[in-house]
């Protein structure tokens, strides 16, 4: 967690910064502590613009930090920012991806390998056993559900995750210390209960407006790499995850239906539209070549023997050197002891030294 959390807190407490203000501030000051803390010379001469500073001005005039931060702990609830290594890697790839996320439960690897399931509150008896059918055959393959805990398909999606005993994702578009709809706060204990989690963008004490639902929708797609689309109408919320799951350049499923339902009508469309048709979780599985792509990760897993190489093995990865002297500072280690531990995870091919003491992940 970012030591200045309590101002990423504060200042995403006004709904009118969003992910597009937090960026500015990002690529303009080195934390959102020195955001606060600037005065309106800084703010100006650092180029932000006038209604950014009102607003930042206001914010700083009616909140305090201190309380934002308890809130959320007395809640139960949990924040990551875009600069957390924890933050998910698939949301953290979309341009408008939040910079602050509320969330309950916990983040996994495993959620890498994710389909968004979504459709229409006003199904039909089809599009529930689609669900239900294509649901449980994804979610028994080890790929984790993401859907937005609504009524409908999203609840059967959720349900049909939970009968396999695998991990599921509801994504709301209010705050976490509320459920909405107020029906699916059972179904919403059982996620987290179950391995799950719950996210939103919202700060707490933030209902469950209508402008919000779209805003909500973009973090499904991005939180996946593919939308399935069962149901829905041609002007719905569905489509909208789809559209943002295109605009993200992640791939679109649809359920083909029944030429005289309307709710059959968002889903065609995507189809003629360009949009993979489904009629087997198969399809899904081979376009997005889940069975590779699980074969690499679970290759990729290292392993550690003892205390310090798990140590060493969290500041290690495959794309990005480091150099001994970082690693020292990073893991505490003396060197006689990381150069020893380094030199027998080289033998063990865990990681490998690719020249002048710069080391990368070894399979």
């Amino acid at each position: 967690m970012q030591k200045d959390i309590k101002y990423w807190l504060a200042l995403a407490s006004n709904g009118q910064i969003g992910a597009k203000t937090f960026a500015k501030l990002l690529a303009r000051f080195n934390s959102m502590e020195e955001v606060w803390c600037a005065s309106i010379k800084k703010l100006k001469n650092m180029q932000i613009p006038d209604n950014v500073i009102k607003l930042v001005l206001e914010i700083k005039s009616n909140t305090n930090p201190d309380a934002e931060l308890n809130k959320i702990n007395k809640l139960g609830i949990k924040v990551v920012t875009i600069k957390d290594e924890n933050y998910p890697k698939l949301l953290k790839q979309i341009p408008d991806a939040p910079a602050v996320l509320y969330y309950k439960g916990e983040f996994c690897d495993s959620d890498e390998f994710s389909v968004a399931v979504v459709g229409s509150r006003k199904y039909s008896d089809y599009g529930r056993r689609t669900t239900i059918d294509i649901t449980e055959k994804l979610a028994n393959e080890g790929i984790t559900i993401i859907s937005g805990l609504a009524l409908g398909i999203d609840s059967f999606a959720h349900q049909a995750t939970l009968k396999m005993k695998k991990r599921t994702i509801g994504v709301l578009a209010n705050g976490l210390d509320t459920i909405y709809p107020l029906s699916n706060q059972g179904l919403a204990r059982l996620v987290l209960n179950n391995n799950g989690a719950i996210v939103s963008e919202f700060p707490p004490g933030m209902p469950a407006l209508k402008h919000n639902f779209p805003v909500r929708n973009r973090i499904i797609a991005g939180l996946s790499l593919g939308t399935l689309v069962v149901e829905g109408e041609l002007k719905s919320g569905s489509l909208i995850t789809a559209q943002c799951a295109l605009d993200y350049n992640r791939e679109v499923f649809a359920v083909p239906g029944s030429i005289y339902s309307s709710v059959s009508d968002g889903p065609n469309f995507l189809i003629k539209s360009g949009a993979k048709l489904v009629t087997s979780y198969n399809d899904i599985l081979e376009e997005l070549n889940f069975d590779v792509k699980m074969r690499i990760s679970e290759a990729k897993k290292i392993i550690p023997d003892s205390r310090e190489e798990a140590i060493i093995l969290k500041f290690v990865n495959y794309d990005n050197p480091i150099h001994i002297d970082k690693l020292i500072k990073l893991t505490k280690l003396d060197i006689i002891t990381l150069s020893s531990k380094l030199s027998l995870m080289e033998i063990k091919g865990k990681i490998k030294n690719i020249g002048a003491s710069n080391y990368l992940l070894g399979h």
